[in-house]
């Protein structure tokens, strides 16, 4: 996926570039900026005391020595003072200028922190949200897959009230789902005489008396094999195309619109059998912002169904009925949630 949310080490990340969140000196520190100092090994303190720091919201690059990237992309970021003080701003130009930074050294894929939202005070879900605005915007005129790394759950946070509506739809919809009502109101029963609950005989399920069967209808004759395969329905990768044509959008605006790589859009519009993941095929359904049953319709083409017995499906069907069709807000509530994120 173009920009993709991931928990994990950045050190770790196996990428071309990994950005560091550093203090102007650029010669080490705290949190992120101290461990990738310690991973890359003393060269990159050699070569960092070169380039003469660095002022807030500008970037500079230095290869990547024992860590396993190429280059490390150093940023300042703001201070948070109340965010009135232009630290938007600031965050937004260390992104942006780290991108062009990446892009200019022929850089594919890209792993960045949440600048600032660590010692240096940063409201978590506004850094989030900033990161997230300048990549975007860089994305949609650039080919490159971006990653923001976060370390664990709780360095995550997100702001409105999407992620908490989602949350209490699940419990709706997914708990009924999965709701034995016999043996729930059974439970209740023996909770009210203080005796534990104890599973019924099996001839206590027997009917009293059996049941008529229902009458018997005279079944069409089967259809011929060869009747059957002359009615094949169109397929994904036909649709998808026949729906970019009917919403009068390009197919990159689409594809990014997605958060789809290029490439795989390209295996979907140039091989009609290719068959897409379930996750590819929903973020198809976002892009294009289909209604609930259009959604059903596309997805039994490649194969699929939602379910609400699947919470990533109900996270989307939700998202659908809401109207809520960004699908990196859509991503985020997922990551939150340790479900798998559209797109791929």
């Amino acid at each position: 996926m173009p920009l993709e949310l991931v928990r994990n080490d950045i050190t770790q990340m196996r990428v071309d570039a990994i950005v560091n969140a550093a203090n102007p000196s650029l010669l080490g520190g705290g949190g992120v900026d101290g461990a990738i100092h310690r991973a890359a090994g003393p060269q990159l303190l050699k070569e960092c005391k070169r380039l003469g720091g660095c002022r807030t919201g500008q970037a500079k690059i230095t290869k990547g020595y024992g860590l396993p990237c190429k280059y490390v992309i150093h940023t300042v970021g703001p201070v948070w003072r109340g965010g009135g003080q232009g630290e938007r701003l600031l965050l937004l130009d260390c992104y942006r200028n780290s991108l062009e930074l990446a892009k200019a050294k022929g850089c594919e894929t890209v792993a960045f922190p949440l600048i600032s939202a660590g010692a240096y005070g940063y409201p978590k879900a506004q850094a989030l949200q900033a990161a997230v605005d300048a990549i975007t915007a860089f994305l949609l005129a650039n080919d490159m897959t971006v990653y923001i790394v976060v370390f664990n759950k709780e360095a995550f946070e997100l702001s409105g009230k999407l992620f908490s509506d989602v949350v209490a739809y699940i419990d709706d919809v997914y708990v009924d789902q999965h709701l034995d009502p016999r043996r729930e109101a059974m439970g209740r029963l023996d909770r009210q005489d203080n005796r534990p609950f104890t599973a019924p005989e099996p001839w206590e399920d027997a009917p009293l008396m059996a049941a008529a069967p229902p009458p018997q209808q005279k079944a069409d004759p089967p259809a011929g094999l060869e009747d059957m395969l002359s009615q094949v329905e169109e397929g994904f990768g036909q649709t998808l195309l026949r729906l970019i044509d009917q919403k009068g959008i390009s197919d990159s605006d689409c594809y990014k619109k997605a958060n789809i790589d290029r490439r795989l859009f390209n295996k979907i519009k140039n091989n009609p059998a290719y068959k897409p993941s379930k996750q590819t095929a929903l973020a198809f359904v976002i892009a294009l912002e289909l209604n609930l049953e259009q959604a059903k319709d596309m997805l039994s083409r490649a194969g699929f169904a939602l379910s609400h017995s699947n919470k990533e499906d109900i996270v989307v069907e939700y998202c659908i009925r809401t109207g809520t069709y960004d699908i990196i807000q859509i991503n985020q509530v997922l990551f939150k949630l340790d479900l798998q994120p559209l797109g791929y």
